[in-house]
């Protein structure tokens, strides 16, 4: 048997949400083909098959979150003939796995970044207790999360060694399982739940940091909606009991919004954010809340890059294989700029500023997922060509949900193009830890006074937002100019002026 496990989500990334099976039980399955979608709160990752068999039993169903390293599914060994049902498979396999008698150790399982410890909530096995593979031992708690602890292995519960209460470290050995006979190990799945449900709803034992605050608050466990295995009240549960209006339940389901005519109620959809779209959210509040954001406009003659492009495009495409867009020329422009003004290209780290001596350019991209921005690393480097393949690629990418973590993270300032969604001026909100974005907009014919005269020209708005904290209005004007200057006079970018 072949188990298919969680993949690497990238730094950061601890957790992701099963989107979307393409194989069910019984189905053959060649290498690397693909199983299922996982989706984080920033990329979506395919999980392919690590050999080919059958698919036995899919442990995560759609909509279940899981951590790196989870239990997806597991396969076992055939060219296409259907396994036995998934509640007869587990049964099964799990004689083979112990069936030489070998102890297993059952570790704490990885915690997530920053957490280093955590205490042993509840063990809903005895020792003696028969287990069958990834069946749920026992529950940790973490100062963020609650975290269950699968059996690695089907067997008997031999020792617990960290009983309840105990702090353990991320490296901890919990537990041993004993080699079992078949016959004990090979009891349906189904059975075992079914014995555990009674006993769990005589007597579930609430996590202990949630019984100290209730006390400590004076809160009525009955008032408490546990989210726990089996409805025990976990320590989160007790925080928003305290934070919630002693209001009755309907009302306090109705605060958030105001109440909503029948006809309307009936003719709404109510849909679960994504956890990009989440994370998307979380993140530009925290950059509101963090940075002294403050925003600057000016406006370019996109005359002579209009000029410029015309006449190139066809032999640019024609010898490097990409069109000529209008991103390379600002992107150049920004690079140009940015060398004049340094700290637009810094960040603030806790009482000191760091400068980069290289410019690893964001550039947004709006995905039906939501926005992401992909980073073009050293683009102060690169040439026109560079520019616009690197673009085109990590833009179409993006489109198909194939960006890696790697390839969205390190950015030290962003450029974003409403322009293509008919935007005519916004204000860009930053990219934490960035110290600056520019926004671009949609290029409109505007009557202009030059040389006394007025003259119809290609107008567009452009919008410098920047923290204040590390860049002076000076700075932000002065390198918002030399961008105009750069894209009116694209002479100057080769002279270096």
């Amino acid at each position: 048997m072949t188990e298919v496990r969680v993949p690497t989500l990238g730094e950061s990334v601890t957790e992701a949400t099963v989107a979307t099976w393409f194989k069910k039980p019984g189905d053959a399955v060649a290498v690397d083909e693909m199983l299922c979608e996982l989706e984080t709160d920033k990329v979506t990752v395919e999980v392919p098959a690590p050999a080919a068999g059958v698919l036995g039993e899919i442990v995560a169903a759609e909509g279940d979150t899981v951590g790196v390293d989870a239990l997806l599914a597991t396969l076992v060994a055939g060219d296409g003939a259907a396994p036995a049902p998934a509640a007869e498979a587990a049964p099964a396999a799990a004689p083979a796995a112990n069936g030489g008698g070998e102890a297993v150790d059952v570790m704490v399982p990885t915690l997530g970044e920053s957490v280093t410890e955590a205490t042993v909530s509840t063990w809903f096995k005895a020792v003696g207790d028969t287990v069958a593979q990834d069946e749920m031992l026992c529950e940790l708690e973490t100062d963020k999360v609650s975290v269950e602890v699968p059996a690695p292995a089907a067997g008997v519960l031999s020792e617990i060694i960290a009983p309840e209460g105990t702090t353990v470290d991320a490296t901890a050995k919990l537990a041993v399982i004993g080699g079992a006979s078949g016959s004990a190990s090979a009891a349906p799945a189904a059975a075992p739940a079914a014995a555990a449900a009674p006993a769990a709803s005589a007597d579930v034992e609430n996590a202990p940091s949630a019984n100290k605050l209730m006390a400590e608050k004076g809160i009525n466990p009955a008032s408490v909606t546990g989210t726990g295995r089996d409805g025990r009240i976990m320590k989160e549960d007790v925080m928003k009991a305290a934070l919630a209006p002693a209001a009755p339940a309907p009302a306090v389901a109705a605060a958030p919004r105001a109440p909503v005519a029948a006809d309307d109620a009936a003719r709404e959809e109510r849909v679960k954010m994504t956890k990009m779209r989440q994370t998307i959210a979380r993140r530009l509040k925290d950059s509101q809340n963090t940075a002294a954001m403050l925003t600057t406009y000016n406006e370019v003659d996109m005359t002579e890059v209009m000029a410029l492009r015309n006449q190139y495009k066809g032999d640019f495409e024609k010898k490097h294989g990409v069109r000529l867009g209008f991103m390379s020329f600002f992107t150049k422009a920004c690079v140009h700029a940015l060398k004049e003004v340094p700290e637009v290209n810094a960040e603030i780290d806790g009482t000191d500023i760091v400068y980069k001596n290289y410019v690893h350019m964001g550039v947004a991209a709006g995905t039906p997922q939501g926005l992401v921005v992909p980073v073009i690393r050293d683009a102060d480097a690169m040439s026109f060509a560079e520019i616009e393949k690197a673009i085109s690629e990590k833009g179409k990418r993006a489109r198909d949900g194939k960006l890696s973590m790697a390839e969205m993270q390190g950015g030290t300032f962003t450029i974003s193009n409403g322009g293509v969604y008919g935007s005519l001026m916004s204000s860009p909100i930053l990219n934490p830890p960035q110290s600056g974005i520019l926004g671009m907009h949609k290029i409109q014919d505007r009557p202009m006074a030059i040389n006394g005269q007025v003259v119809i020209r290609p107008m567009m708005y452009l919008a410098l937002s920047y923290d204040h904290r590390i860049v002076d209005g000076k700075g932000a004007v002065t390198f918002l100019v030399r961008v105009k200057e750069a894209l009116e006079d694209p002479r100057r970018l080769l002279m270096d002026l």
